[in-house]
């Protein structure tokens, strides 16, 4: 049992991959549906989460939600599904999203701007210079997106536990070796991970609820033990009074704890 993210650059078959191996594994893949989960659950037009994701953090403050608020919902969407344990997700920085999470294999998915160039000119019928001046644009918005956002560069092959040349392997090469990192024991999830998971999924969840009014909040969970960390002490009834609602309506809360005026551990959300 494993869960594993796969980081890839437009055009680098990093979604064939993907697919391959939840197949051949038996697990679940997870990319766009993703963000249906989000629209759904928030209430956000999916056009506007799209953009989120693809459009420079500039453009999200012409939106009533921030790029935080966003980045809130997306993760509390991808951690409720990862909770479930057997999962490949692809797509929107999910190595980021779940950086501190045991056990995840990272897996970079990447290919020379040359051999991308020549499969998208040959799949759009245009010329190699119109496709690399395409997929570059692209590269550049996503590495933007990712520095931006999470303040990584997702070119950092530090940030992986396995990184693939795709244009030096086969596609089933990628995969074989994919599946056999994610059958050592290394990333083999345990009780531990899974209830890491499930308590970042519900400190994710709170948080998506409350940003849009305290955007600078940071909450952290340990077995349903919550502590909402705030530097703005005149935050007091207002916040109590949002967490109170919350506690109703969220199940999986054992206890619910405010504190005022100090800084946020690193494990907060």
């Amino acid at each position: 049992m494993a869960i594993i993210t796969i980081s890839r650059g437009s055009y680098s078959m990093g979604v064939i991959v993907a697919e391959r191996v939840a197949e051949q594994l038996g697990y679940s893949v997870i990319s766009r549906d993703l963000l249906l989960d989000a629209s759904d659950r928030f209430k956000i037009p999916e056009i506007k989460l799209v953009r989120a994701i693809h459009d420079a953090p500039t453009m999200l403050e012409r939106f009533r939600h921030s790029k935080q608020s966003y980045l809130a919902y997306i993760r509390a969407a991808l951690a409720d599904r990862v909770s479930n344990d057997n999962v490949v997700y692809h797509g929107l920085a999910g190595h980021v999203l779940l950086k501190d999470i045991r056990g995840v294999l990272k897996v970079r998915i990447t290919a020379d701007i040359g051999y991308r160039a020549a499969r998208e000119a040959k799949r759009e019928n245009i010329t190699e210079q119109e496709a690399r001046s395409i997929l570059e644009k692209d590269d550049q918005q996503r590495r933007g997106w990712t520095k931006n956002i999470h303040g990584v560069d997702p070119w950092d092959s530090s940030l992986y536990d396995l990184v693939i040349r795709i244009d030096r392997f086969k596609v089933d090469d990628a995969v074989n070796f994919i599946c056999q990192a994610a059958k050592s024991e290394a990333f083999h999830t345990t009780e531990q991970s899974i209830q890491q998971i499930k308590d970042m999924a519900l400190a994710c969840r709170i948080k998506a609820e409350i940003i849009d009014d305290f955007p600078t909040l940071g909450i952290t969970c340990q077995y349903g033990n919550v502590i909402v960390y705030t530097k703005d002490k005149s935050h007091g009834s207002k916040l109590q009074k949002q967490l109170d609602e919350i506690r109703k309506n969220i199940s999986g809360i054992y206890n619910l704890e405010i504190h005022s005026g100090s800084s946020f551990p690193p494990d907060a959300v």
